[in-house]
C-alpha cells in the first residue's frame, strides 16, 4: 500500500532521492568551491607578496649605505608577513640587523637575475611558507633578494573557515531540502493514495467512489480527473449492462411468451378453425423472426467490437437497395397514418456490402418510424454529390438535444428506456467499417435528419 513506510513505498524513496540527489550536488559545488578558493586565496596572497615586496625593496634602497638598515620599520611595513633575504654576492652584507637569511638556491638566482620577482615555496625553521623573492641591486649589481612570505598556515586557516561555513550551510540547506522533500511526497503520495483506495473500491464493484478535488493541471491532477472519467464511464457502462439484460430478457420474454402460448393452443387443440390456426403459425413465424433479429444485432455488435467482422465487396444500385428498404415500412406507415415519401435524386452504384447497407438504412427507418408520432412525416433521400453518396431518413418526432447525440450511438442505451438501444449503435458501426459515416442533425421540437455517407467509389 502507499500508506506504509517501507523502504520500497514512495513515502521513503522519493525523499530519500530527494535528499541523495541534494547530497550528491551539495558534494560536487563544494569541492568546487574548495577549489576555486584554494586558487583564489593563493593567488591574492601572491599579489599581496608581490605588492609588499616592490615597498620593501624600495624602502631598503633609500637606507642603503647606512650602517644599520631599520629591520623594524621594514617589518611594520608589511604588516604580519615575514621578511628574509637570500645573499647572493659573496662578502657582501645587505643587513646588519637580525633578518633571517635563506639558503642561496631558495630561488632560481639566473631566472631571478633575468626575469625579475620570483614566487617560490620553502621550509624554514619546521615551517611552510608561501613567498615571492624581489632581486635587490645597486647600480647594475644583484647584490641579493629581498624575501616576503607568508606562513602556508595561514592560507589553510582560511581554508578551514570557508569548509566550516559550507558544512553549516549546507547542513542548514539540507534540513530546509529534507523538509521540502517530505511536503512535496505528502502531496504527491495522498492523492495517489486516494487513487488506490479508490482503484480497491472499482475492483470490489463500488463504482461510486469520492475522490478529492483537483484544482493544478500537473500529472497528478491529470491523471485524477481521467480516473474520475473511467469510474464515471465504467458506472454507466455497468448501467447500461443492467440495462441491457432487463432490456433483452424483456425483449426475449414477449416473443417467447407469445410462441408458447401459441404452440400450447395448437398442441392441445384449442384452435380447431383452420384459419386460426394459420394466423397462429403466422404469430409464431413473425415472433421468431423478432428472435432471431435480437440474436443478429447482439451477434454483430459483438463483432465489430471484437473487430472481427468482415466487409464484402460487390456492385450495389442504390436506388434498388432504398427502394427495397422503403417498401419495408410501408405498411407500418399506411396503419399509423405517416407522410411516408422516397425522394430519389441519383442512381449510383457503388462497390460496397449491400446487405450491410440495408442494416443501416433499415435501422434508421426503424428509428423514425419508434420516434414519429402517428400523423407524422418520414422521408428517405437518395443523393450522390462530389464522390459522396449519400442516404437521409428525415422524421418529425421530438428531436434531440445537444448532449443526446452522442449517446443514442452508444450500446444498450434507450432514451425511453425502451428497446435494446442497439439499433444505431449498429448502424454507425456498420457505416464505419465501410468507410462511412453516419451524421446527425436535429433540434428538440423540430424532428432529426440522420444521414448516411458512403465513399462512391
Amino acid at each position: 500500500m502507499l500508506g506504509s513506510i517501507g523502504l520500497g513505498s514512495l513515502r521513503f524513496r522519493l525523499p530519500a532521492l530527494f535528499l541523495l540527489g541534494i547530497v550528491f550536488a551539495g558534494v560536487i559545488a563544494a569541492l568546487i568551491s574548495i577549489r576555486f578558493f584554494q586558487g583564489y586565496t593563493r593567488a591574492r596572497a601572491v599579489d599581496e607578496l608581490r605588492s609588499e615586496g616592490v615597498g620593501i625593496v624600495s624602502l631598503y634602497a633609500t637606507q642603503a649605505g647606512r650602517e644599520n638598515v631599520p629591520v623594524k620599520k621594514l617589518q611594520a611595513a608589511i604588516g604580519g608577513d615575514h621578511i628574509f633575504y637570500i645573499p647572493i654576492v659573496k662578502g657582501a652584507q645587505l643587513f646588519a640587523g637580525d633578518l633571517d637569511p635563506l639558503p642561496r638556491d631558495t630561488v632560481d638566482v639566473k631566472q631571478l637575475e633575468r626575469s625579475g620577482p620570483q614566487t617560490t615555496t620553502f621550509e624554514h625553521k619546521g615551517k611552510s611558507y608561501l613567498a615571492v623573492a624581489r632581486p635587490v641591486t645597486l647600480g647594475n649589481q644583484l647584490f641579493g633578494a629581498m624575501v616576503v612570505a607568508k606562513p602556508r598556515s595561514q592560507l589553510h586557516s582560511r581554508l578551514v573557515t570557508l569548509v566550516q561555513r559550507l558544512a553549516i550551510a549546507f547542513g542548514g540547506g539540507l534540513i530546509i531540502a529534507g523538509l521540502l522533500g517530505v511536503y512535496l511526497t505528502r502531496r504527491i503520495v495522498r492523492p495517489l493514495g486516494a487513487l488506490s483506495a479508490a482503484a480497491d473500491e472499482i475492483a470490489g464493484g463500488d463504482y461510486a467512489v469520492d475522490l478529492p478535488p483537483t484544482r493544478g493541471k500537473d500529472e497528478i491532477s491529470t491523471l485524477s480527473r481521467s480516473f474520475a472519467d473511467m469510474a464515471a464511464k465504467l458506472a454507466e457502462s455497468e448501467a447500461l449492462s443492467r440495462n441491457f439484460l432487463m432490456s433483452v430478457s424483456h425483449e426475449l420474454r414477449t416473443p417467447l411468451t407469445a410462441i408458447r402460448g401459441h404452440v400450447s393452443a395448437v398442441r392441445e387443440g384449442v384452435i380447431d378453425d383452420p384459419d386460426l390456426r394459420a394466423a397462429s403459425l403466422r404469430v409464431i413465424e413473425e415472433e421468431a423472426m423478432r428472435l432471431e433479429r435480437l440474436v443478429g444485432d447482439v451477434l454483430d455488435l459483438a463483432k465489430l467490437d471484437a473487430h472481427r467482422f468482415t466487409v464484402l465487396q460487390e456492385e450495389v444500385d442504390m436506388e434498388r437497395l432504398c427502394e427495397r428498404a422503403f417498401t419495408t415500412f410501408g405498411e407500418e406507415a399506411r396503419r399509423r397514418a405517416i407522410d411516408y415519401r422516397s425522394d430519389i435524386r441519383a442512381h449510383p452504384v457503388i462497390l460496397t456490402d449491400g446487405d450491410r447497407v440495408l442494416q443501416i438504412i433499415s435501422n434508421l427507418l426503424s428509428n423514425a418510424f419508434r420516434w414519429t408520432p402517428e400523423g407524422g412525416r418520414i422521408s428517405l433521400e437518395l443523393g450522390a454529390e462530389n464522390g459522396t453518396v449519400s442516404v437521409a431518413v428525415n422524421d418529425t418526432g421530438p428531436g434531440i438535444s445537444a448532449e443526446e447525440r452522442e449517446r443514442i450511438f452508444r450500446p444498450f442505451w434507450s432514451r425511453d428506456g425502451g428497446g435494446t438501444g442497439l439499433g444505431l449503435a449498429i448502424a454507425r458501426e456498420l457505416a464505419n467499417a465501410l468507410g462511412g459515416r453516419i451524421e446527425v442533425r436535429s433540434q428538440p421540437g423540430l424532428g432529426s435528419r440522420f444521414e448516411l455517407s458512403l465513399p462512391a467509389n
